[in-house]
């Protein structure tokens, strides 16, 4: 089925936009109320999409829906193996004992727990960026300082 998207549903640009900016803004000040979990927040902001897509910009229901799946699983996929391949990572070098040669080396660098933070988060993490890409230091990262007890 094609569609062709209306840019200003509402007669006016800046009114069309401040219509497609509320299921971010829903997100933020679910999250910013702190009475609300994350996963919630976003399925809430989830249910603002469609329904601004549907109501606000006449798209068909069916086809909201399919692009709000198509969404989730080309997010999901591609988190999904990035953290499978840093469980892995982190799996072998904990069964290898490199994992224990690494928190060593770390922890002799500096002895302030902040500054292991530092140097893990942003040396590592920008080797890991370029190596991988993708998110995979953001997992590969918080592996290995969940590993070091932080």
């Amino acid at each position: 089925m094609t569609w062709s998207q209306q840019y200003a549903p509402l007669g006016s640009v800046a009114a069309s936009a401040l219509l497609a900016a509320l299921p971010p803004l829903v997100l933020l000040a679910l999250l910013a109320s702190h009475r609300v979990r994350a996963a919630t927040a976003a399925l809430a902001a989830l249910a603002a999409a469609i329904t601004i897509a549907i109501v606000g910009y006449g798209m068909p229901t069916g086809l909201a829906l399919r692009a709000a799946g198509y969404g989730a699983a080309y997010g999901l996929f591609p988190i999904g193996w990035i953290i499978i391949g840093a469980v892995a990572l982190y799996d072998v070098t904990v069964m290898t004992g490199s994992f224990a040669l690494a928190r060593r080396a770390i922890a002799a660098l500096v002895d302030d727990r902040r500054l292991q933070v530092i140097v893990i988060a942003f040396a590592f993490g920008a080797f890991v960026e370029g190596a991988a890409g993708f998110g995979a230091p953001v997992a590969v990262t918080s592996a290995m300082l969940i590993g070091l007890g932080l």
